[in-house]
């Protein structure tokens, strides 16, 4: 909280406080700002397709955390779940949407901006 503070009053005193304002940083997309589901998306848009099982090495979490945290942007249109079976084993597999992939660009985007205020 100090630190937050510290930061909001020297940007009230300095003239990057409009810049900044314009960059809206309370507009960011909460659902792909959280960790996981950015590093989900990171990985489909550089992939065509990815296993659960090799999301779940790349992203070092467990099975119902990815579960969970892929369910939010399949329910957002951000991605998109095939479910199979090689053999008798199951397979599930992800890609990025159209609309997520627009999504995950106004992101960047929207970073880039905040990090170029910031960085004068």
């Amino acid at each position: 909280m100090a630190k937050s503070n510290a930061l909001a009053k020297s940007l009230s005193a300095s003239s990057a406080l409009p810049a900044l304002e314009a960059a809206r940083p309370m507009e960011l997309d909460k659902l792909i700002h959280e960790r996981l589901r950015l590093g989900i998306l990171s990985a489909l848009a550089a992939q065509r397709e990815v296993p659960f099982s090799e999301l779940k090495r790349l992203l070092q979490t467990t099975d119902g955390n990815l579960s969970i945290h892929a369910r939010k942007l399949e329910d957002a249109g951000y991605i998109s779940c095939t479910k199979a079976f090689e053999g008798r084993v199951p397979r599930t597999t992800y890609r990025i949407t159209d609309k997520g992939r627009r999504a995950l660009a106004r992101y960047l985007d929207h970073m880039e901006a905040l990090i170029r205020v910031m960085r004068g």
